[in-house]
């Protein structure tokens, strides 16, 4: 069967962990432009030639003696020219998930690919804000399709044990991307005064490296076995899964479990005629016991509460409190890089506990954490701004607040920067797994773009208690993650449809008819099982697979009566 793939794809080269290790590493170069391109503006932002091209304000000599610092007069522009490339990346995770679940991961990744390259052109040769304002969110929607495919991609290639570790490494490299922006900006700072327009046209153009090897390389890769099953190329999907999982020995074994597994499943999504628009899976219209849009709207919120913990509010605030520290304009970018570090090595942490503790106890530290930080930076910020300007008291208020955005943002990159894009691609079911995490993506957006108009507004009016409104939403978060969110950890793609067949919302309920409903179908979903060998032990060979959908039902009273059924 391998002679129908590309002779060149390096499923032929690798395989086992290599093979996971190669393909991690491609999707970890999206997440490293997405990280870069997040970071890019902050920069581009203050630069003297884009503010005068864009006309949004002016620079001149700070107070204490920094030149060229920005004055913005037209606060509406600046945050309309951010703010546009969220409505980009909506658009483009919608039109990412329709494509994604078409014509292919890997064929959607190019697309995805292609389209940011040409958003980035237009960005880094604009002439007015105009062009600017179109040019970003033509690179949105780029971007917006890589982040709505490139998870599902991974975690569908992905063993189910080790799952959150690949997706945590990825987004290490994301932050990553954020650093390599902000350093390379600050070394920019420094040519020819930091006034010509290199500054920012070229760290805009820098993107469109990574993506061009990503287009390069992506046709190189193997496709997901389990898109493969959804359209029928059962035996392409098969050797796939026989170089991810090994074809010797016990290996072939679990490749061929996992494989029926999928198919089973597969075949379970068909026995229920429902609508797969994105209206549909909003309203739920149709879905039955797959309750589609109860999973949407929790990936939406989880997205929007990621924003909501604090996350975009420390960007904005971070440099008023490193002031209030008594640090001065170049000491404070310093510190803001210095801090960028520690996030991008904060998220290892979650790289070795996020597959042993599992999604839910990862979000339920990092809400505590994160929480008690937001309260404590918004007292000492106060403190500092009380006590007499420049004092030592208020200098030590005020490093006592940077600290804690050190101890914010350290957090989030080991807790809930991670779960939220992992969790939108382990839920949903086959038929609509690219369009389910391009859900996630929306909220993502939402968020974000919400929030890059409101914080300026916020911070304007309420000042530093704009932090114990993010305090507040991590308290929020707790109760909503341990009532509402099922836990995916160490749970195969293939049980999540029974993961979500209760009725009820709550958590409790779906744990207790998950376990009611592998009790009365064990032979549905096998892959998961732990010390137990799929092989026969005297012959060597697959176990025989009983499984058969034929009379299972994501109904516990239904599949009681089919099993009654059986035995009479």
């Amino acid at each position: 069967m391998g002679h129908q793939i590309n002779k060149y794809n390096v499923a032929h080269t690798f395989q086992k962990r290599k093979l996971l290790i190669a393909i991690n590493c491609l999707a970890g170069l999206s997440i490293f432009f997405f990280g870069y391109d997040q970071g890019m503006m902050g920069g581009v932002n203050n630069a003297k030639a884009y503010i005068d091209l864009m006309g949004f304000g002016h620079t001149e000599t700070a107070p204490d003696g920094t030149p060229n610092t920005p004055v913005i007069t037209n606060t509406l522009l600046q945050g309309g020219i951010v703010s546009v490339y969220y409505l980009g990346t909506l658009v483009g995770a919608l039109l990412g998930g329709w494509i994604g679940d078409r014509v292919g991961r890997i064929k959607t990744i190019a697309l995805g690919s292609a389209w940011a390259i040409l958003g980035a052109t237009l960005q880094c040769s604009a002439q007015n804000h105009n062009w600017m304002i179109c040019a970003r969110m033509v690179n949105g929607i780029g971007t917006g399709i890589l982040n709505a495919i490139v998870p599902v991609w991974a975690t569908e290639t992905a063993q189910h044990t080790s799952r959150g570790q690949f997706i945590a490494i990825e987004f290490t490299l994301n932050i990553f991307g954020v650093v390599v922006a902000y350093w390379l900006e600050f070394g920019l700072s420094y040519v020819n005064g930091g006034v010509s327009q290199i500054r920012w046209r070229f760290p805009i153009g820098f993107q469109i490296i990574p993506l061009l090897l990503l287009l390069a390389i992506v046709w190189y890769f193997p496709e997901s076995p389990r898109w493969l099953v959804k359209v029928g190329r059962h035996e392409e999907a098969r050797y796939i899964l026989g170089r991810l999982r090994g074809e010797d020995g016990e290996d072939a074994g679990v490749a061929e479990a996992e494989f029926q597994d999928i198919k089973n499943i597969a075949e379970l999504e068909q026995t229920h005629v429902y609508s797969n628009s994105y209206w549909s899976m909003f309203t739920g219209q149709g879905s039955g016991k797959l309750h589609m849009a109860r999973r949407v709207q929790l990936v939406v919120w989880l997205q929007i509460m990621q924003e909501w913990v604090g996350i975009a509010g420390v960007t904005i605030y971070a440099p008023t409190i490193f002031r209030i520290a008594g640090f001065n304009s170049q000491k404070s970018q310093w510190i803001s890089g210095l801090n960028n570090i520690f996030y991008m090595f904060s998220t290892l942490i979650c790289v070795f506990t996020l597959d042993k503790i599992g999604r839910r106890k990862t979000l339920y530290w990092g809400s505590i954490a994160q929480g008690i930080a937001m309260f404590l930076a918004g007292g000492f910020s106060r403190l500092g701004q009380d006590a007499p300007l420049n004092s030592p008291r208020a200098q030590s208020y005020g490093a006592a607040a940077a600290s804690m955005i050190f101890i914010f943002t350290s957090t989030f990159g080991a807790t809930w920067l991670t779960v939220p894009w992992l969790y939108p691609a382990e839920i949903f079911p086959l038929a609509v797994r690219a369009k389910g995490n391009a859900w996630g993506v929306v909220g993502w957006s939402v968020g974000n773009g919400w929030l890059t108009l409101l914080c300026p507004v916020m911070f304007g009016a309420i000042q530093e208690k704009t932090l114990y409104i993010f305090g507040i939403a991590n308290a929020i978060t707790l109760p909503m993650v341990w009532a509402l969110y099922p836990e995916s950890n160490q749970r195969t793609l293939e049980e999540m449809d029974l993961l979500f067949a209760a009725d009820s919302p709550w958590n409790w309920e779906a744990e207790r008819n998950f376990k009611l409903l592998k009790e009365q179908n064990p032979d549905l979903v096998q892959a998961a099982r732990h010390g137990q060998a799929v092989l026969d032990p005297e012959t060597g060979l697959p176990q025989e697979r009983k499984a058969s959908t034929a009379g299972f039902s994501l109904d516990t009273k239904k599949a009681h009566q089919f099993e009654e059924k059986d035995r009479q």
